[in-house]
């Protein structure tokens, strides 16, 4: 009995090893795979890895074609350990499925169920009636983290939300006259282009547009350089953007305008005004981001003001709250960072998860993650 326990004990330990190769390999695709998630591959015979392979881009291979490729002939008996179930239906790319299948690999180690309903669950059935063994579940949390956008859409029809904030120690973040450039130093700012270049889209207000006529580009180096250029949306429930606007006149990336009803002005093709259905004289926040997961966006990264973000944090719609906060006091004449009139008692008071503080430069990043549970919006 002993030294069977040793034996699964040494099974399991050695899965957990290779598991976690394949999650490193799936992040190589962080910048490039959207929407589709990062996955990787490792191929094992003999406790040797004969092939590696991840998701580089959508429309592309997928990581168990790369691997297997790389595979070859050896494949034939060897384990197979996916960071997330493998496909089986045909989309931009044949099923894996079928090619697992083919290559002879015995054994499959999953790290978790993909929460697409097209394949969740149904392509652990089909490896098993072709006898392939599988199992599922090694290191499926940190399968899962890398590709939390994803999760999200899938579960909730909504994109992962993220709203950054750059405030001072005193909790501000403008002058009373808007003045905001800038708060923090310039590593911080570099982070922020590194989070804008990991996500599907930024999304602000004509109010920052007027204030700070920012781009809303992504403007990060990473060693290739490669990385998609995330789609930029203005709340523009006035009209108020116009062709002068940097945010316009760049055109490295879609702008979607998003209003109550159309102008008459002739836009770039980059730029596209959406009217989406409302029954008041606002933008609708629950039928945007239900509009956004529709278009298969997984990472939403928000650059605001205090309006959207009270509004957001009223209507628990963020899933993490990243902030840069500077040394700086800038006192009472000033704009806060949150403000919520109904707030009367401290038990009232909204409530966050301290997830991780670093130090940048002179500054401090922390991100927190609200107390508040999902709910997936009808």
């Amino acid at each position: 009995m002993n030294i069977l326990i040793k034996k699964n004990n040494i099974k399991k330990s050695k899965d957990k090893f290779y598991m976690q190769k394949a999650i490193q390999l799936a992040k190589k695709g962080k910048y490039t795979t959207d929407p589709n998630p990062n996955v990787g591959c490792i191929i094992v015979l003999k406790d040797k890895i004969v092939g590696i392979g991840w998701h580089k881009k959508s429309g592309e291979n997928h990581a168990e074609v790369n691997a297997i490729n790389m595979a070859g002939k050896l494949s034939k008996n060897a384990t197979a350990y996916i960071s997330l179930e493998p496909c089986n239906y045909f989309g931009k790319t044949p099923p894996c499925c079928d090619l697992i299948i083919k290559s002879g690999i015995k054994r499959v180690v999953i790290a978790i169920l993909d929460p697409n309903p097209k394949v969740s669950g149904k392509s652990i059935e089909y490896l098993k009636k072709s006898g392939i063994q599988v199992e599922i579940g090694i290191l499926s949390q940190k399968a899962k983290n890398i590709n939390k956008g994803f999760f999200k859409r899938m579960l909730t029809g909504i994109p992962w939300i993220q709203i950054k904030m750059a405030i001072s120690i005193d909790g501000k973040i403008a002058m009373k006259n808007g003045e905001s450039k800038w708060i923090t130093e310039k590593k911080s700012i570099q982070n922020v282009h590194k989070h804008r270049a990991l996500s599907s889209a930024i999304l602000s207000t004509s109010n920052t547009i007027l204030k700070d006529n920012s781009k809303f580009t992504a403007r990060y180096q990473t060693k290739n350089k490669k990385y998609i250029q995330p789609i930029r949306i203005i709340i523009d429930s006035k009209n108020r953007i116009q062709l002068h606007h940097k945010i316009i006149q760049e055109n490295k990336s879609e702008v979607w305008l998003i209003r109550l009803f159309k102008d008459k002005i002739f836009w770039p093709k980059h730029v596209k005004q959406i009217i989406l259905p409302n029954n008041i004289n606002q933008i609708n926040l629950h039928i945007l981001l239900k509009f956004l997961g529709n278009k298969k966006i997984n990472t939403l990264w928000i650059e605001c003001g205090s309006n959207l973000f009270s509004n957001m944090l009223r209507m628990h719609l963020i899933d993490e709250l990243i902030l840069y906060i500077a040394p700086k006091m800038l006192g009472n004449k000033t704009i806060s960072l949150y403000h919520d009139i109904n707030n009367i008692y401290l038990n009232q008071a909204e409530q966050f998860i301290f997830k991780s503080i670093k130090k940048i430069g002179s500054d401090i990043k922390i991100i927190l993650q609200p107390k508040y549970q999902y709910k997936k919006i009808s």
